[in-house]
């Protein structure tokens, strides 16, 4: 048995894991000595050991669809990319890679292209995620500093969350906050936040603001302040400029301003800023609701403006936060993965910067101007600028907006490289040469996490078939382009070092960031790094900036409403983000139907009133429409969703659903200063899905077709599950049904047929176990599905089980666990509710009768809408 400390890979929280490897047996357990953590972890952190299946792999490299070797593939990556660059120059290429790479993946790709190709056209999925912030932290703070770590959540005596649905999305730093908050009653939790979230529900007071009015509450805040007298004129005389300025803008705006744009009641926001002004220790946490704008620079200004006008920045308890999303996001930054960065903080408009890069790179050339960030660059690629690319670690055919022109982009591009462990993505499909990169578990570097944290990610596996370490890729393809000597690294631990030199070089404290105690790190020392934190614990406590006067800068920050506003023919606005167990394009959450569980399809979150004017019932399919595409999507339609928008999902791919491509709605409207997408803000119009029918499937092996125009598909623990439905009847229910199980006539079928009320169902049986079953009505269909799904695991059901399955339920004397609720222990709705019904009355009863909520704590305010929904039902 051998154990490994290791780092999640999934959010920006960077939790400690412990690994156990017994054998092939893995298991594993948050790490309690690690800081960010302290042992906890989320439902997907403690699924990780469900994903580590080869099955999805891309194990060798292929071109053309086509395996080859190591030696051709690389060699061909070399020469592509030397002919473009030779015929059209160094800006005719481009790297588009990702927060999931190591920061020694990072460092070498960022090389590679700014230094020795000479051109600055590496931009990351990153883009997406913390641009916005990283800009509006140079405008004020003179440089991209993260003021504050976790610690001050828990000390601080108001904690203000804007944008971010921090229960599901940060989980574990979540849970921090609720534990702070339980141990001290009296800590205040604010939520700004259009819809009404499981993090909403947590808080003492929710702003449902109109979508993308933060400037204007900010801006309002800032003149109640001033009206009130609560500035720390010495920190303003001493540490700041531009005040006055920005006070000016928030004169002239007032409080009416605020109230009108974010449709919040007076005496609400009166609250809100009497209880800001009022507490000294403040900590205002803001993540993509605020970065994922067309103004998303300016949201996050107006939030600094707020904390250096009252001084509260640099002590415990108080400051800024931009909590990141990705695992490695920061560590991009360090290194200057975006295409208007430099390594080590450095500017890539400041020439003296330039030079330092450059001589310490040795590299005959250095990027002098910003590079294309992320949407200009697939725009670049579509219109025949950029003729050759590398995608590494990331699916920008269904992260990016305009998801369908990025598409067209890389079919139309003359040279697509991808480098992934997912041998099958929508970006994988469009690859000309695919080369297989080292996933979680086996590859070795750091990460760093919201708090400045760095820590280790290490190999506990064996690197599986031909996948290779992302540094040795870059690496290996930079040596067959004629830089061998530069790139000379032959583990992580050389290039880490030479990153960490690097940090230190020529900086005498004129930078934030430097590591460069760590540059002569031997390869036993890195091995063993334990996590640790760069620079002070927290920044700024002395009142000196990074700017040139060493001041931090307020700026003026008018509020501009959207450019798109609703109108006849897109009325509702259009919301994007996760879910509870999902990741990204689910390439790993996915793997486990664990995870899958709880959520198994793309949905429109929509308010009952937007519903039934539209005419869309409970649980029925919606057509959801913008100008520039269509998806069909399920509808949940709950009071929580602000009316007059609509959220939906962004996880979901051509992989595992037929339409649920939200990023395809989304026009390319980003950020002037940042380039971040505005993805939170797209009008939209939903209308029911005129189905025919629909249908539910338990299937044992994976479909290799569904004729349907609508399919959601989704593993269970001994096969798939899969929603259907369509505008058209096929012609033959018992021929479509073994085509769905992949059948011939002689496979043992049982059926119940209804034609004249459009009701099927068959099951067909080989040696007795269960091969597939398909349930079909003219409305959505009325199973359970963790029960039927359940039923691909029995060995060879009875006469009696069979027609309890035809039948699509157990039975009266055989309970059924319902929808999942909590994928830690696997807990269903009907169970947490006769839990209820048995006197379980708070969420601390349930999680004692039933585990519920006791792990992670992301179903915590599930478990407490349950019980609050029967409370009510009592009443009434």
């Amino acid at each position: 048995m051998t154990e490994t400390r290791t780092t999640c890979p999934y959010c920006g929280v960077g939790c400690g894991v412990i690994i156990t490897r017994e054998d092939d047996a893995v298991s594993l357990r948050g790490d309690p000595e690690h800081p960010a953590n302290l042992g906890r972890l989320c439902s997907k952190g403690s699924a990780l050991a469900e994903t580590l299946s080869l099955d999805d792999r891309l194990l060798h490299p292929e071109l053309h669809g086509e395996r080859i070797g190591w030696d051709a593939a690389l060699d061909h990556a070399a020469a592509r990319f030397a002919d473009v660059i030779a015929e059209h120059g160094p800006e005719a290429v481009a790297f588009y890679v990702s927060g999931q790479l190591l920061t020694e993946d990072y460092y070498v790709a960022n090389k590679l292209m700014k230094g020795y190709i000479g051109a600055a056209n590496i931009d990351t999925n990153s883009r997406l995620c913390m641009a916005s912030a990283v800009v509006g932290h140079k405008r004020a703070f003179g440089s991209d500093t993260v003021p504050v770590n976790y610690e001050d959540m828990e000390l601080a005596d108001l904690v203000v969350l804007v944008g971010s649905n921090l229960a599901w999305c940060h989980p574990v730093l979540f849970q921090r906050l609720a534990a702070a908050k339980a141990q001290r009653p009296q800590m205040q939790v604010v939520v700004i936040d259009p819809r009404r979230t499981m993090t909403a529900q947590f808080a003492d007071l929710h702003l449902a603001l109109e979508p993308g009015s933060d400037v204007a509450l900010f801006n309002g805040l800032l003149a109640y302040l001033e009206a009130n007298r609560r500035g720390d004129a010495a920190f303003l005389r001493d540490h700041t400029s531009g005040a006055e300025a920005v006070l000016q803008v928030a004169r002239d705006a007032g409080i009416d301003a605020a109230v009108s744009a974010t449709g919040l009641p007076r005496a609400t926001l009166l609250s809100f800023y009497a209880l800001f002004a009022g507490t000294e220790k403040v900590v205002t946490g803001f993540s993509q609701g605020v970065n994922q704008s067309s103004h998303g620079v300016d949201k996050v200004n107006a939030i600094l403006n707020c904390h250096l006008y009252t001084g509260r920045i640099g002590r415990p308890g108080q400051g800024p936060f931009s909590i990141t999303g990705q695992p490695n996001a920061m560590g991009g930054r360090e290194v200057g993965g975006l295409a208007n960065q430099l390594a080590a903080h450095m500017d890539i408009d400041n020439p003296a910067h330039r030079s330092i890069v450059q001589g310490f790179w040795g590299s005959p050339a250095i990027a002098a101007k910003q590079g294309l960030k992320a949407v200009d660059l697939f725009q670049a690629i579509q219109a025949g600028r950029i003729k050759a690319v590398w995608i590494a670690g990331t699916n920008p055919v269904d992260s990016m907006p305009d998801a369908d022109d990025v598409r067209a982009a890389l079919q139309a591009c003359d040279f697509v490289v991808v480098s992934d462990v997912t041998r099958h993505t929508d970006t994988a499909a469009l690859a000309h040469l695919l080369l297989p990169a080292a996933a979680w578990g086996e590859k070795d570097g750091t990460v760093t996490n919201s708090e400045r944290r760095v820590s280790r990610q290490r190999g506990f596996l064996p690197l599986p078939g031909e996948a290779k370490p992302d540094w040795w890729i870059f690496t290996e393809v930079a040596r067959r382009m004629g830089w061998a000597e530069a790139f000379a690294y032959e583990n992580p631990a050389s290039i880490f070092a030479e990153h960490a030199a690097l940090s230190g070089c020529e900086n005498g404290g004129s930078r934030d960031f430097d590591l460069s105690h760590l540059s002569r790190i031997t390869p036993q020392a890195y091995d063993a790094l334990a996590p640790l934190q760069w620079g002070p614990a927290r920044f700024f406590g002395d009142g000196r900036f990074y700017t040139p006067d060493g001041r931090a800068r307020l700026l003026p920050t008018p509020y501009i409403p959207p450019a798109s506003q609703p109108d006849e023919r897109y009325p509702l606005i259009l919301n994007t983000g996760r879910v509870r167990d999902q990741w990204h394009t689910m390439t790993r959450t996915a793997k486990t139907a664990r995870l899958m569980s709880h959520i198994a399809e793309p949905f429109v979150e929509i308010h009952p009133d937007d519903a039934t004017a539209r005419g869309i019932a409970p649980v029925s399919l919606i057509r959801l429409q913008s100008e520039r595409g269509t998806i069909i999507a399920r509808a949940l339609i709950t009071p929580e969703q602000r009316p007059g928008s609509v959220f939906v999902p962004l996880h979901w791919t051509d992989q595992l659903a037929s339409q649920g491509r939200v990023d395809a709605l989304i026009a390319p409207h980003r950020d002037a200063l940042s380039g971040q997408p505005e993805l939170k803000y797209t009008i939209v119009e939903a209308r029911p899905y005129q189905a025919a029918w629909y249908g539910f499937a338990v299937l044992a092996e994976r479909p290799a077709m569904l004729n349907a125009e609508y399919w959601a598909l989704a593993p269970a623990k001994a096969g798939w599950r899969v929603e259907l439905a369509d505008a058209a009847l096929p012609q033959d229910w018992d021929a479509y049904a073994r085509r769905l199980f992949n059948v011939g006539d002689d496979t043992e079928m049982l059926a119940y047929r209804d034609a004249a009320g459009g009701r099927h169902r068959f099951a067909a049986f080989k040696d007795g176990r269960l091969l597939g079953a398909l349930f079909v009505a003219p409305e959505p269909v009325a199973v359970s599905r963790a029960w039927a799904a359940e039923r691909l695991e029995e060995a060879a059901p009875d006469a009696a089980a069979r027609l309890r399955l035809l039948a699509g339920r157990a039975g009266a004397d055989r309970p059924e666990r319902g929808a999942i609720v909590c994928a830690c222990f696997e807990i269903g709705v009907n169970q947490i509710v006769a839990a209820i019904g048995q006197g379980c009355g708070d969420v601390e009863a349930v999680g004692a009768a039933l585990k519920a909520g006791t792990n992670c704590g992301s179903c915590r305010g599930e478990i407490r809408r349950l019980i609050d929904g029967t409370r009510i039902q009592k009443a009434g």
